[in-house]
């Protein structure tokens, strides 16, 4: 089975039942759609948790903007890496705070090292992910290229901005011929965002007490804890 799994934003606690909850055999996948950190208290432990997974299951860890934002704070430098200036203000400190930033008498971003792994983790991040009837993003297309019937197409054209935070198109219709899953906006109620055949949005707010989502694919089974 294919199990795509929303933003878990530090909530380790969440994630390590959902993982319980879903019993995954071997030969189980699993795609996160990114948003690892910030806000939640345990952003190092969730990165830490997601490589030991990856051991085990094949994985595919999309980028967030949260990822994105912190990364450009830290100093690294690529198209995808920008909002840095924002980091903080998004929970970023409590991502820091995790990795033992505040320790020192005078935190610099340019002087602060990432766990070598956790490092990889990151710089590893993919911008989206295309298997079988399924595209995976983390927060939506761009609007211009919903309607070009080509899902390809439609990823290759559309910017890292619309990729990583564009909130206006996640409920369009569109004819790419696939379902779109991605996470980055809860619904008010925070229940999982159908707009079936086109998208489905299963970030449903885990690190504001909403539940941690994980939906099965093909039979599009709802697993929350």
């Amino acid at each position: 089975m294919l199990y795509a799994v929303g933003d878990i934003h530090g909530e380790l606690g969440k994630l390590d039942r959902l993982l319980h909850k879903l019993e995954l055999r071997s030969e189980d996948r699993l795609v996160f759609l990114g948003d690892y950190i910030d806000r939640g208290p345990e952003s190092a432990g969730v990165v830490s948790r997601l490589l030991e997974l990856s051991r085990h299951h094949a994985c595919v860890f999309l980028l967030g903007n949260h990822e994105s934002m912190m990364l450009d704070f830290l100093g690294f430098r690529g198209p995808a890496y920008f909002g840095g200036d924002a980091f903080l203000l998004n929970g970023g400190d409590r991502t820091l705070a995790s990795y033992g930033y505040f320790r020192g008498p005078d935190p610099k971003p340019e002087e602060f090292d990432l766990p070598p792994a956790h490092e990889a983790f990151y710089r590893a991040l993919k911008p989206y992910h295309v298997e079988g009837d399924y595209v995976f993003v983390h927060a939506g297309l761009g609007e211009k290229v919903l309607q070009s019937g080509d899902p390809a197409y439609a990823l290759r054209r559309s910017r890292y901005e619309d990729l990583l935070w564009n909130r206006s198109t996640a409920e369009l219709p569109h004819n790419l011929g696939v379902t779109i899953i991605y996470g980055h906006t809860p619904a008010r109620d925070l229940s999982v965002r159908r707009n079936e055949p086109f998208t489905l949005g299963i970030d449903t707010g885990a690190v504001y007490g909403g539940p941690l989502t994980a939906i099965r694919l093909p039979d599009e089974t709802v697993v929350q804890v």
